[in-house]
This record gives C-alpha cells, sequence and structure tokens, in this order.
C-alpha cells in the first residue's frame, strides 16, 4: 500500500517519466521481499540492520556499486516520503554509506569511427530509417528514452530542431544540424508511411515493421547492427553516441553551460565529467606534435 502511495506521489509531485518510476518500484519492491522474507511483518518496521543486510546481499550476488547505490537512494526516498508522511518515526536508511565506485573511462567515439557509423545503413526502407535514427543521435545528444518518445510534431524541419521532453517533465530544445535534418526529412516524407502500412494514426517519430513505436531494445538491436557493419571496435551504446556528441562539442570549443542546457543535466557537475576527456586529448595532441612534449 505504501510502496503504492510513494509511486503515485512521484508520479503526481514530481513529474518522473514512466521508466524512472518503474524503477523505483522494483526497487523498493526488492527490499520490501527481503526485509518480509527475514521475518518483518511490514516494511514500515525495517531496521538499519535490515538495510545493511539488503546492501549485503546485493554485493554478494554481484551487483556492481552503481547499481547498488540506485537502489539504496531508491529506498532512501521512499523513507524520506514515509517521514514526511509521518508514517514512520525514523529512516533506517539513514547514515548509511554507499558503497565506492571507482570512475570508468569515458567510452566515446573519433569523429572518423563516427563518419564510418553514420556511412554504414544501406539505401533500403529500414537503412534510411536507421541512418535517421543515428544521425539524430549524434547530431543532439538526446537520451534513448528522448528519441522513441519523440512524436513527428516534435520536430521543426524549417528551424532545424527537436523538442524533447526528459525528466518532471521538462522541455528542451535540441538543434539539429543540416545532415540530421536531411536524414530526418527523408525518413519521414519518404519512408515512415511505407513502415506505417494500415496503422496511420501512430504518432510516434520512429517506427519499427509493424508499424509501432521503435522499443528501447528495438533501438539497442539498431545499434547493434550499425556497429557490426562499420566494423567500430567498441561496443556500440546510445551513451556512447551521447558521450561523442558532448566530448566533439567541447572539443571545437562549446562552452559548458550551453552544453549544459543542451543535454538537459539539472547540475552542471554532470556535464563537467567530459571535460577531462577534452583535457586528455589535448594532452595526446600536445604529446604527439610538439617537439619538445617529451
Amino acid at each position: 500500500m505504501y510502496i503504492e502511495q510513494f509511486i503515485d506521489y512521484l508520479k503526481k509531485e514530481k513529474k518522473m517519466a514512466p521508466n524512472s518510476l518503474d524503477a523505483y518500484g522494483r526497487d523498493i519492491r526488492e527490499f520490501e521481499s527481503f526485509v518480509l522474507s527475514r521475518g518483518v511483518e511490514s516494511v514500515t518496521e525495517a531496521t538499519s540492520t535490515d538495510v545493511v543486510g539488503y546492501l549485503n546481499k546485493l554485493k554478494a550476488a554481484g551487483r556492481s556499486p552503481s547499481t547498488v547505490n540506485r537502489k539504496l537512494a531508491s529506498v532512501r526516498a521512499f523513507y524520506n516520503y514515509l517521514l514526511d508522511e509521518k508514517i514512520v518515526s525514523e529512516s533506517p536508511a539513514r547514515g548509511i554509506k554507499t558503497p565506492r565506485i571507482e570512475r570508468k573511462e569515458l567510452e566515446f567515439l573519433t569523429i572518423k569511427e563516427i563518419d564510418q557509423l553514420l556511412d554504414s545503413p544501406d539505401d533500403s526502407l529500414k537503412g534510411r530509417r536507421d541512418r535517421a535514427i543515428l544521425e539524430v543521435l549524434y547530431a543532439t545528444g538526446i537520451k534513448v528514452s528522448e528519441l522513441i518518445d519523440a512524436n513527428v510534431e516534435d520536430v521543426n524541419f524549417r528551424m532545424g530542431f527537436i523538442t524533447c521532453y526528459g525528466e518532471s517533465s521538462k522541455t528542451r530544445i535540441v538543434p539539429m544540424g543540416r545532415p540530421a535534418r536531411a536524414a530526418l526529412e527523408d525518413y519521414v516524407y519518404e519512408v515512415r508511411d511505407q513502415l506505417l502500412a494500415d496503422n496511420k494514426d501512430e504518432k510516434a517519430l520512429f517506427v519499427n515493421y509493424y508499424g509501432k513505436r521503435l522499443t528501447r531494445q528495438g533501438l539497442w538491436k539498431v545499434l547493434k547492427e550499425c556497429g557490426e557493419k562499420s566494423g567500430i571496435k567498441h561496443k556500440l551504446t546510445p551513451n556512447i553516441l551521447r558521450n561523442s556528441f558532448a566530448v566533439h562539442m567541447l572539443q571545437n570549443g562549446a562552452d559548458l553551460k550551453s552544453l549544459q542546457e543542451l543535454m538537459g543535466h539539472e547540475d552542471i557537475m554532470a556535464t563537467q565529467v567530459y571535460l577531462a576527456a577534452t583535457k586528455n586529448h589535448i594532452k595526446d595532441v600536445y604529446d604527439k606534435t610538439h617537439p619538445r612534449a617529451k
């Protein structure tokens, strides 16, 4: 009951996206099952010992530190809600430290690899759709959820931008360059209707062979196929394309504040992670080109 109330609160008050609501629901129900298996009658009676035991179980199961941190954050948010509603008098998650995460090296493609990737789709209907997907992802740096949630009406071809609806229903307008606009126009006006078949009422910008909205799994499949065709050694993911967009923008002179707005980051700290990759690139160039670098 309390979990459903919390999810409803996140939906109505925090305006969270469906994917985030699902993630919170899964995390908290998983914790509830663990607590009940220990003989605790209700999730409202859980103690800090239960929370620590849950985290230890996750670690023993081989869950990554980032996953453990996310699940702890969900549990902590849940109990903060219960505190605000005066359903519990204290949070069992209070004071529990999150596992330390080793920062991974940022993965992104070189401009040459991007060119290889964008050249990989063929001229079939599917290939033209896939080219439009790749061009839009790289040109805008938008997230997977924003791409698959986009509708045709969200694209302004005349002005050259796409409207995205991020977390908490925050709207931002992201510009697209000419290559992306050209690929998207070709897809929308020449390809999309043929893929829709009898499903003419579908509003989704990108659709699959059944004329329905492209799914997250479908998009991953597109990236995998195109990555293999291009010969790129990286395991291609939407996040690598997003990283490539950000790094290449900074390498070519974009300021951090503008990049933050383009990527939809609420905190500029999230944008600053791309600076390290840019600095490393500059250092590599210096080491290779300056006569007295070594």
